[in-house]
């Protein structure tokens, strides 16, 4: 199989096709749209635009449906012992039981959202479309919208918390806001990354003893070892897109995947990269890697398109692979107490178990 191609046009959009047969995509959208087999091209450039404030107008609730837990969801996180999912047409989900039963909160909006943080088992935030940023006081329960900008016409994509004040969110188009104060305001800080073609940033991640990673589109990587007040660029060991990085829980140790069972381990804050073999049984694993988590006894788990689930044991030297009967492409996971996972993705919340195989099946 041939690799992505990528172009980026005068206009600055980005126009990546993926020559293969599983699934095929143009698109700006990273994390969310990578999902499925979508054909999705912006006809207009992205205009230069001020940050803007949240939308006086009164704001579009999100439809409350029973169906939401079956939909498209695209990250999940801990509230304390709770588990909040987000997803498309501002569907944001809690569960209290450990994923057995979901209930919809009250959000804002009927944006797609791709990311969800807690700091702790009350405060939260979430991103999307429009440059959504959300916010929660209550454990995921209820929303209030932040911060949006219309003219942006380009999504957030990830988003992170140092403390209850000091947080970073990154998107489409080389966005990289930042907020000193919780959140009340948001200041556009783009332009303290070295990415003059203004490539998209998927996912940011704390890496231990070290400080903040960024990845994104064509392989682009960026670290800060003060918090996000500086960022220097890094030679990545690859050229397609990253869709997601993780630290992985040792000084320095930090992970990055992306197009095609692509990933890679660093022990020393992305200076050098070994590339992470993986297998799927029949063959090396070729199906697009979208999200991933650090769990409490240390494991790494990263999941994908076909119902792909890796999990090492090993800080990342490694990983097993489980491919899921049910083929549903997975955006994120984490785990309950027990050490059963929680997959979010296509066709909405399942529960696995520790490997990602369903549950009772060996």
């Amino acid at each position: 199989m041939s690799e992505p191609v990528m172009r980026r046009t005068r206009s600055g959009l980005t126009v990546e096709a993926l020559h293969t047969p599983a699934f095929r995509f143009h698109s700006p959208l990273a994390k969310a749209l990578s999902l499925f087999s979508v054909l999705s091209i912006l006809a207009a450039a992205v205009a230069p635009v001020s940050v803007s404030a949240a939308s006086p107008d009164a704001p579009v609730f999100a439809i409350e449906s029973p169906k939401a837990v079956s939909s498209l969801l695209l990250d999940v996180a801990h509230a304390g012992k709770r588990l909040v999912a987000v997803g498309d047409r501002g569907h944001i989900l809690y569960s209290d039981d450990d994923g057995k039963s979901w209930t919809q909160a009250k959000v804002p909006s009927r944006q797609m959202l791709t990311a969800v943080f807690f700091l702790d088992d009350k405060k939260g935030w979430a991103v999307g479309h429009d440059a959504q940023i959300l916010a929660s006081e209550d454990g995921g329960a209820t929303w209030a919208l932040q911060f949006q900008d219309l003219e942006r016409e380009a999504p957030l994509l990830d988003i992170w918390f140092k403390d209850a004040d000091t947080g970073f969110a990154v998107g489409a188009y080389g966005a990289l806001l930042s907020t000193r104060d919780g959140g009340r305001n948001w200041e556009d800080v783009s332009d303290r990354l070295d990415n003059e073609d203004q490539y998209h940033l998927n996912a940011i991640a704390t890496v231990k003893d070290s400080g903040l990673f960024v990845v994104g589109e064509m392989g682009s990587m960026f670290r800060s070892a003060d918090w996000g007040e500086t960022w220097e660029r890094l030679e990545g060991p690859y050229e397609g897109s990253l869709f997601g990085v993780l630290g992985t829980g040792e000084t320095g140790g930090v992970i990055a995947y992306g197009l095609r069972g692509h990933l890679f381990r660093s022990a020393d804050f992305g200076a050098t990269w070994e590339t992470i073999p993986l297998s799927a049984g029949n063959g090396e694993l070729e199906f697009g890697l979208s999200g991933g988590t650090l769990l409490p006894d240390g494991s790494l788990v990263v999941v994908g398109h076909g119902g792909s689930v890796l999990k090492s044991t090993d800080g990342g030297r490694s990983f097993k692979v489980v491919n899921r009967s049910d083929r549903l492409s997975l955006a994120a996971v984490t785990a309950d107490d027990k050490g059963n996972l929680i997959l979010v993705g296509q066709g909405g919340v399942r529960v696995a178990s520790p490997t990602g195989a369903e549950l009772g099946q060996l």
